[in-house]
């Protein structure tokens, strides 16, 4: 009986220990894909996605990297979020990582590249003594971090750094994946998950990749210079489509679509704030208040000004938004240019337009004739503050008082007409 119990312990003990070892060595590996810009969404995306997995059993993670960089706010956010973990972590260039994601490839504990993958091209943009001292201090405590050869990874940020035999001054620094192997920065050569695992002593794991969610695919999408230029298009022909067009239709609601992924998708994307949504919606209201108010003045200038200051904030380039600019406004000129030939007019254009022609002896005559109004009785289809909108025979027609405010569904008789202006007064 004794041999028999202990025969029964010793299995009962095997079982349990196979059962902690597969336990062990069978956990899950994660894959979180680094591809593209690195913009306010890859960070969120990234750093979501390491806090979520700090909660689990997970044996590894794998960043899988391919970008040529953006903004390094970002990406610091990212490298703290690596070196916080607990879970050990793989940084796998899979192409290349140049600019910021040189940061996130030197915080993994561990660097695999592919056969092709590149490193390097770190410089900061704007490129000033300031903001590169603090780079390089971030790049420098990473690296030093993580036992890598500091002075290699600054000198793919700052030119004028000169390694012997590696780089001269001038030059920033970009390495192969033979080059990053023989120079220390990277421990293994290949572009295999299950042969990265196995090089590190991960076995028999289960390999899981996590996708990037819609809003980062969205905002990685419209954030694109030529998307944005395109949607900043359609916005702006929607907009003239909808001022010739009486009533709110088509061309509004094109417009407000168009506005609403550019300022989203580039506020997704980290390129910009509120700030810029709110300059743009600001000079819209002024634009609106323009157009109840006869004339051109303060009021349109300031609104003009307002909405291109907030589209040129909207993006993270200065020289690509205003690239996306002029191409937005000379195609939407030339729509313009159309849209007047086939005779569309804008209620809105022709108060701030010189519509006067001249017709040799005749002297200058309105191009609008509305005399045809005179003395005739119509109804208000809007508050006259002192212009808006008439009623007469079935006609929409733009209208001032010749008398102070006129409130809405009131009465009223033209009393007279100058040039392409309709006076009325209470019946």
């Amino acid at each position: 009986m004794k041999k028999i119990k202990f025969m029964l312990f010793l299995i009962i003990l095997l079982t349990l220990s196979n059962i902690f070892v597969y336990g062990e060595s069978s956990g899950d590996v994660y894959v979180i894909p680094i591809k593209g810009e690195i913009n306010r969404a890859t960070r969120n995306f990234v750093v979501g996605t390491i806090d979520g997995l700090n909660k689990k059993n997970v044996e590894a993670i794998i960043l899988d990297i391919d970008t040529y960089g953006g903004l390094i706010d970002e990406a610091i956010m990212i490298k703290d979020a690596i070196l916080e973990t607990n879970i050990p972590t793989i940084a796998f260039v899979n192409n290349k990582a140049e600019s910021a994601g040189v940061l996130i490839t030197v915080a993994g504990e561990n660097i695999v590249m592919a056969p092709n993958g590149t490193i390097g091209s770190a410089e900061t943009i704007p490129n000033t003594e300031k903001v590169l001292s603090l780079w390089r201090a971030i790049l420098r405590d990473t690296a030093q971090y993580r036992n890598r050869d500091s002075s290699i990874i600054e000198a793919m940020a700052d030119r004028d750094i000169e390694i012997d035999g590696i780089i001269e001054k001038g030059k920033l620094l970009n390495l192969t994946s033979q080059e990053a192997l023989e120079y220390g920065i990277a421990d293994y050569i290949s572009n295999d998950y299950k042969d990265i695992l196995a090089n590190f002593g991960f076995n028999n794991t289960n390999i899981v990749e996590k996708q990037e969610g819609f809003q980062m695919k969205l905002s990685k999408y419209i954030s694109n210079p030529y998307i944005s230029s395109i949607l900043l298009t359609i916005a702006f022909v929607g907009l003239i489509v909808e001022i010739m067009t009486p009533g709110f239709g088509l061309g509004g609601t094109i417009s407000i679509i168009g506005f609403g992924l550019y300022f989203g998708g580039n506020i997704l994307a980290g390129n910009s704030h509120w700030t810029s949504l709110a300059l743009f919606v600001t000079g819209l209201i002024l634009l609106v208040i323009e157009g109840i108010v006869p004339g051109f003045g303060l009021p349109g200038i300031s609104g003009i000004i307002f909405v291109l200051v907030g589209i040129v904030l909207a993006m993270n380039s200065f020289g690509v938004a205003l690239l996306s600019m002029s191409v937005a406004i000379i195609i939407t000129t030339i729509v313009t240019m159309v849209l007047f030939k086939l005779g569309f007019r804008s209620n809105l254009l022709n108060s701030i337009v010189l519509t006067a022609r001249h017709e040799g002896k005749g002297g200058y005559i309105a191009t609008d004739h509305n005399e045809e109004y005179l003395n005739k009785k119509g109804k208000t289809l809007s508050g006259l503050r002192p212009s808006g909108f008439v009623e007469i025979e079935g006609k929409k027609v733009d209208a001032l008082s010749d008398e102070g405010y006129i409130p809405i569904d009131t009465l009223v008789e033209v009393v007279r007409i100058e040039g392409s202006k309709i006076f009325v007064r209470r019946v």
